[in-house]
């Protein structure tokens, strides 16, 4: 009788650390796994390949969220490549947003650092009065 992964096991095996798996697990990103007579978990090779699946898609920018929509329609027999791609697209449209908003910040940052002299005191730092709420 051929035995499952260990937690240990599982964690190198889909390149991440034993917490991760738990936190996967406390997050309902993987299932709860079959326990051994010894009450070890016992995990199988698929819990490797979601676990592979929740990290490519937070690296392409989905959250936690996100990531469970997605699970559920890799194993929803009556989804289409149409609701994936909706979500893809979503999430381009969020990152699109997020773009103009890091580029209004650097504008910001940018004309700040250059509005400062450098060797002004403290009190006349451009910067730190941007900074100062406004009453």
């Amino acid at each position: 009788m051929t035995h499952g992964l260990t937690i240990g096991q599982l964690a190198k095996h889909a390149g991440v650390g034993v917490p991760t798996v738990r936190f996967y697990e406390r997050k309902g990103l993987l299932p709860e796994p079959a326990r051994r007579a010894s009450g070890y978990r016992e995990y199988d090779f698929e819990a490797g390949r979601r676990i592979r699946f929740i990290r490519q898609a937070q690296e392409l920018g989905f959250s936690l969220q996100e990531v469970s929509e997605l699970l559920d329609l890799r194993m929803d027999q009556a989804g289409t490549c149409a609701d994936v791609r909706a979500k893809a697209a979503q999430k381009i449209t969020s990152i699109d947003a997020k773009l103009g908003s890091l580029r209004r910040m650097r504008r910001t940052l940018t004309q700040l650092v250059d509005s400062c002299p450098g060797d002004a005191p403290l009190d006349r730092c451009p910067i730190l009065e941007a900074l100062e709420p406004h009453a």
